[in-house]
């Protein structure tokens, strides 16, 4: 990548966004690589009261989030770069969906977000002609001229087109950095960010994100309702000897793959809750299996990834019936290959796949989920409901 720079004479960082003092000398706030004390024995997500919003006069203030430190703020940003769909995601929550300029996946992304959002009136989202986030250059970025950043500069890095010198510069001479993104599965991020990185839950890293927008009360409004969901879920869901087993797997090119069910992780905060029986309990990290493994393990529900909102649990069926192993599987003769949800899912969306696991899991204590082929997230009596649409929808349009 060429890193000459001297087309960027003019600064072009926003006069309502600094940088404050955490950053010195190239160093970052100091942290931990380890798990947070918040995560260290994770069971659910549940949202916190922490405080790391700080005033400093002139209607200024500061929210801090490791990698990135403590950003200074005049007014909340107005356009934002989004790396990973949680970010994109948390704006939306927010009501500011219109300030996001890029982010992951375009037109696959629009359409499965809004196969969820189709069941809140007044909700939806047009990413499919933005930039795509995924290696963006510094020209990009520069183009952009966004007033927020809200990616991971670790992971930024992680990526081959931006090295740590980039992201200082551009943090510089464009806009900060806030963001957390290998708290997605407790990844281990490059080296070089190790001794600053801390992992936090989905809906804490909503926490602060809702306060860079100075939107607070939309955060708590919705963390009420996440809270609520969490209890309707440890208060129903059958005793652990009466919990079926389970597996998560994406089907790439006909090749199995497993991710963990209740590791530790914003991926899996819409089955860890659940609280299912893994069928493969010491898997931290996704890996590629055959059929002959899957069958000895034999899951009694299949939840395939990543196909809610979009064409493809069809596909996997037929795979399954037709194949000699496969179609012996209990969690295919028993019609319980469901469809699973996306993994960097924003606040808004795990409510959905919370409630759409625990249906799939435990239909005798949530309800049946209806048999889902393609399309839109599928309408639930709202008796079986575990959250309110319309309240959702409010919070998210600002009518609290």
């Amino acid at each position: 990548m060429n890193d000459d720079t001297t087309r960027y004479e003019a600064p072009t960082r926003r006069d309502y966004l600094t940088y404050g003092g955490a950053v010195a000398g190239g160093g970052l706030l100091a942290g931990c690589s380890g798990q947070s004390d918040s995560e260290s024995t994770p069971t659910t997500d549940t949202p916190t009261d922490s405080t790391n919003t700080t005033t400093t006069g002139d209607e200024s203030y500061s929210v801090t989030m490791s990698p990135a430190g403590t950003v200074e703020f005049e007014k909340p940003p107005e356009s934002v770069f989004t790396d990973l769909t949680h970010h994109a995601g948390m704006a939306l929550a927010v009501g500011r969906a219109d300030a996001v300029n890029a982010t992951w996946g375009g037109e696959t992304a629009t359409q499965i977000w809004n196969s969820y959002l189709e069941r809140i009136d007044g909700v939806s989202i047009e990413w499919s002609d933005l930039p795509n986030s995924f290696n963006p250059d510094k020209e990009l970025l520069y183009e952009l001229g966004s007033d927020l950043h809200l990616a991971d500069p670790a992971y930024m890095t992680w990526m081959d087109s931006l090295d740590r010198a980039d992201i200082t510069e551009i943090r510089e001479n464009v806009a900060p950095w806030f963001g957390n993104t290998f708290s997605n599965t407790h990844g281990s991020p490059p080296e070089e960010w190790a001794d600053v990185y801390e992992y936090y839950t989905l809906w804490e890293i909503f926490e602060r994100v809702a306060k860079v927008f100075q939107s607070v009360d939309r955060y708590r409004a919705l963390a009420d309702i996440h809270a609520s969901v969490l209890a309707s879920i440890e208060r129903n869901r059958p005793p652990e000897d009466d919990r079926p087993t389970a597996v998560t797997l994406k089907v790439v090119d006909e090749s199995l793959w497993v991710y963990p069910l209740n590791a530790p992780g914003f991926t899996y905060a819409h089955t860890r809750p659940l609280g299912a029986t893994d069928v493969f309990p010491d898997l931290s990290r996704s890996r590629q299996i055959d059929y002959e493994t899957l069958i000895e393990h034999d899951p009694d529900v299949i939840l395939v990834a990543e196909t809610m909102g979009q064409s493809g649990i069809e596909n996997v069926r037929t795979m399954f019936e037709e194949d000699p192993v496969g179609q012996r599987l209990s969690a295919v003769t028993n019609d319980r290959v469901c469809a699973g949800g996306i993994r960097n899912q924003g606040p808004v969306i795990n409510l959905f796949q919370l409630e759409m696991t625990a249906k799939q899991l435990y239909p005798d204590a949530f309800g049946e989920w209806p048999t889902y082929t393609e399309g839109p997230y599928p309408e639930i009596p709202e008796s079986e409901q575990l959250f309110d649409r319309d309240e959702v929808a409010n919070i998210i349009n600002g009518d609290l």
